[in-house]
């Protein structure tokens, strides 16, 4: 069947534009153009080609499971043969893929759906994992320099592409938290797909979130350096300090206050300092220099 362009109806799950037919005329901007932002296939069929039936509806299966990652522009050969013949098509079906403008790759004939899949996961190889990667770091970046609604547009673009990913959804909540928008964290925690709540990067951010909470409760900070100053052993007023200072982003100073408690009294509130300082690096994720430093600090006074 040939699909009208834009119209999705045979590629269950595929977006509007992800599986098209393509001319002559509209060549340039449906394939060459578009596969700068993402891989084309471009499938050449005709009509009485009995092959061309059996492959269409598994090319778009394949196409549609990638979600967006990858277009399927169809070219009927009888309508549209000039394209074919520059690329020297001489049998159908006929499947070429463009990437930034030019054709990489391809096949012919029906290919049983393993191997399409696997054509297309080649297609993207490890290139869309590590532009996703390279994205994902620069939100993290952007936390780590306080940069919250920065962050938020980088982990919300992310989700636009990859719906599911967590480490975007767990970053779009920190950077909400980070921006005083807790309420509007919340909303997105409970978004996240189920059964997927205690991964690691949801429960960083949950993480993250109760901290804000408890230190919105606090009040003003100048309260609270002020207790610490006159009397440096009440280690509640500390202990609040620390979590006012982590809900400023000022992780240096939530960690050290933290430390003073544990160095100067392990046992205070059931072991509480050093039980928030594991919540801290949790919040943080492993691979934050506060959480990799605060180990170091936190293991030197614990065994030594």
């Amino acid at each position: 069947m040939l699909l009208n362009r834009g119209d999705t109806s045979a590629g269950a799950g595929a977006g509007a534009g992800d599986i098209i037919d393509t001319t002559t005329q509209t060549f340039m901007a449906d394939v060459i153009e578009e596969s700068r932002r993402r891989p084309v296939l471009v499938d050449f069929w005709a009509p009485w080609c009995g092959p061309c039936k059996t492959l269409g509806p598994v090319i778009e299966k394949a196409v549609a499971a990638s979600k967006g990652k990858v277009r399927l522009a169809k070219m009927n050969i009888d309508e549209h043969p000039a394209i074919a013949g520059r690329l020297g098509v001489q049998s159908i079906p006929a499947v070429y893929a463009f990437v930034n403008g030019q054709p990489v790759d391809g096949f012919m004939g029906a290919v049983p759906e393993s191997q399409v899949k696997t054509f297309i996961e080649r297609l993207l190889g490890g290139a869309v994992d590590a532009d996703m990667a390279e994205i994902l770091a620069a939100g993290e970046q952007a936390l780590v320099e306080g940069d919250a609604p920065g962050a938020a547009e980088i982990f919300a673009h992310v989700l636009q592409q990859e719906p599911d990913n967590l480490k975007a959804f767990g970053g779009l909540v920190r950077a909400q938290v980070l921006g005083g928008a807790l309420e509007q964290a919340r909303a997105t925690l409970d978004m996240v797909p189920a059964g997927k709540e205690n991964d690691s990067a949801i429960s960083a951010a949950r993480a993250a979130l109760e901290l804000a909470e408890q230190a919105a409760s606090l009040g003003e900070i100048a309260p609270l350096e002020a207790a610490v100053a006159a009397d440096p052993s009440d280690h509640q007023a500390r202990f609040d300090l620390a979590l006012a200072y982590n809900a400023r982003n000022q992780r240096d100073l939530a960690l050290q206050h933290l430390l003073d408690i544990v160095k100067r009294d392990r046992a205070w509130n059931e072991d509480g300092a050093r039980k928030q300082i594991v919540q801290f690096f949790e919040a943080w994720g492993p691979t934050d220099p506060h959480t990799v430093s605060g180990r170091r600090k936190l293991s030197t006074i614990l065994f030594s």
